[in-house]
């Protein structure tokens, strides 16, 4: 379907931690827009008060999203736009927002997403690891189908990224050495874009040997390298040349 019809939703990153991480046309938009829904009021009121943005604010967050979705949508039919944030980074990754941004353009109304500050991309390319494919785990789940989810990464070719809490940053480093092997190598970003910003670089066994010494608090990123690419022997590849001459 053609994107000719005028904006009904726009999901606006804000910056992650520096506040000078906001983009021309973000506050442009949120200007603009007739309400802004915020994942916390609080949070975004005190970024729209430093951007002296005086703008209707309206709660939207992981308990309220189903009931207030279809209120929302009926009101962009009447003509109402909205854009949505999240406390940081980008609106729908690792925060709500899919289930409206689905409802939104099920109705035939148009949907636009700002480029903006998102917290596992700078990780990504801190890490040193190979990032032309990766793979986005976000958060891993913290009881059940945990170990599941952990297990079915084993063979995981490609670069792999997690969002984690400081209080669980240990117990997945341990599961995952467990898994993957204790010297697969990994990093942990935290603070990013704020002044006291870290990138620890190292295997496994030796981030949780830094990290049980070295409490930490922050968000975090933790970036895996996935599992490397065996290598044939000399005597593999004579025998792979040898069966295709008899063959």
């Amino acid at each position: 379907m053609s994107e000719s019809l005028p904006i009904s939703l726009y999901l606006v990153p804000t910056p992650i931690g520096n506040l000078k991480d906001i983009t021309l046309r973000a506050l442009e938009i949120l200007q603009s827009v007739d309400v802004i829904l915020a994942e916390d009021t609080r949070t975004t009121g005190m970024l729209l008060k430093h951007l002296e943005i005086s703008n209707s604010l309206q709660s939207y967050h992981i308990f309220n999203e189903h009931k207030a979705v279809e209120k929302l949508v009926e009101r962009m039919r009447r003509g109402e736009v909205f854009a949505l944030v999240s406390d940081a980074g980008t609106p729908a990754i690792s925060d709500p927002g899919f289930l409206l941004v689905r409802e939104v353009i099920a109705a035939g109304l148009a949907v636009q997403s700002l480029p903006g500050p998102t917290a596992f991309v700078p990780a990504l390319v801190n890490s040193g690891l190979p990032n032309d494919r990766f793979v986005f785990e976000g958060f891993l789940p913290h009881k059940k189908g945990r170990k599941t989810r952990i297990d079915s990464l084993v063979d995981e070719p490609r670069t792999m990224v997690f969002y984690e809490s400081p209080h669980r940053l240990i117990k997945t480093l341990e599961q995952l050495a467990e898994a993957f092997g204790a010297d697969r190598q990994a990093c942990v970003s935290r603070e990013l874009t704020k002044i006291h910003e870290e990138n620890v670089r190292g295997t496994l066994e030796e981030l949780i040997a830094y990290y049980e010494t070295n409490p930490l608090k922050g968000e975090i990123v933790l970036t895996v390298a996935g599992k490397p690419e065996r290598k044939e022997s000399r005597e593999e590849k004579q025998e792979k040349r040898s069966k295709k001459y008899r063959d």
